[in-house]
């Protein structure tokens, strides 16, 4: 067994011929024993396989995507447990050299050894603070990774970002501008508030603009999770302390509405762009969290309950 795995078997029946305890075998680098599983009504036959998970980790040296595939996740998984830690770290900017990843791969079936490079459960551990997420597929057999509650995982995004009183403009790919007196595309919708009213990110981002831009006045450029990003325009001012570069937070506030740049009256000039092209920020499809239906659940918690005392 290699140093940078550790495997544990963990197995739900007790042998047959002189009630032994479950055994665990875990590698001498091992800083903590395994939690054994509690019997139920369910238990397996002694016909049937035992339950075995393999436990890898390693340290993040360069990238999450380097440190996942070192331990057999593979890079089509590796993308998906991108996606879903997503809602609440920034993988290409939020890792340091130091942090861990560690999985939970399914052995059962295959000798011991994991062949799918799909984990049931895997671990980010940043400092002191651990982000987990769990496998759970559906009917069809599709994938996907949810927190411990059984809530889809992953960046979401709000629809509106701020109180308005209507909408002035909506989206058009072709509009008489009023203030140039020509038609011409409208990129996004423009939504009337009062002056000062507070403008937040409508998701996580980093500041890829924040200034003055011509027609837009004063404005700020979101790079939301791939492939979103997101502009707020006619700002009379933006919230303190932020500079390009700067990360936000969903509902964090940004700025106040204003009528700078080409503006009649006071409102917001709101954009959603999907790999830069402009989409209809009331209709785009966006990023919402979901979660699982009750007879999915207890099924679901039951596993991480599992899962969770082999991280």
């Amino acid at each position: 067994m290699s140093s940078a795995c550790a495997v544990y078997l963990v197995t739900h029946e007790r042998a047959a011929r002189n009630d032994e305890p479950d055994v665990s075998l875990m590698s001498k680098e091992s800083a903590k024993a395994v939690p054994r599983a509690p019997l139920s009504a369910s238990t397996p036959s002694a016909a049937e396989p035992a339950a075995a998970f393999a436990v890898r980790q390693a340290p993040v040296e360069r990238t999450f995507a380097a440190a996942a595939q070192s331990i057999g996740v593979d890079a089509g998984t590796t993308a998906i447990l991108s996606r879903a830690f997503g809602g609440e770290l920034d993988l290409s900017r939020d890792l340091k050299p130091g942090d861990r990843v560690s999985a939970v791969f399914d052995t059962s079936n295959d000798g011991g050894k994991d062949v799918s490079g799909e984990p049931l459960a895997v671990r980010i551990v940043r400092g002191t603070t651990a982000h987990d997420v769990f496998l759970h597929k559906d009917l069809h057999g599709r994938a996907s990774y949810y927190s411990k509650d059984g809530v889809s995982t992953g960046p979401t995004f709000e629809r509106y970002p701020l109180d308005f009183t209507r909408v002035s403009s909506g989206f058009s790919l072709r509009r008489f501008d009023p203030v140039l007196h020509r038609w011409q595309s409208h990129d996004g919708v423009d939504l009337a508030a009062p002056a000062g009213t507070p403008v937040h990110a409508t998701a996580r981002g980093v500041i890829r603009f924040i200034g003055r831009k011509r027609g837009y006045g004063n404005v700020v450029v979101i790079q939301n999770p791939a492939p979103y990003s997101t502009t707020f325009a006619h700002l009379s001012h933006f919230a303190k302390g932020l500079r390009a570069g700067s990360r936000v937070l969903r509902n964090q506030v940004i700025g106040y509405v204003g009528k700078t740049g080409w503006a009649t009256g006071p409102h917001l000039h709101f954009e959603v762009h999907v790999d830069h092209v402009p989409q209809d920020p009331l209709k785009v499809e966006l990023p919402q969290k979901t979660s699982l239906a009750a007879d999915e659940l207890d099924r679901f918690e039951s596993r991480v309950a599992q899962l969770t005392g082999l991280l």
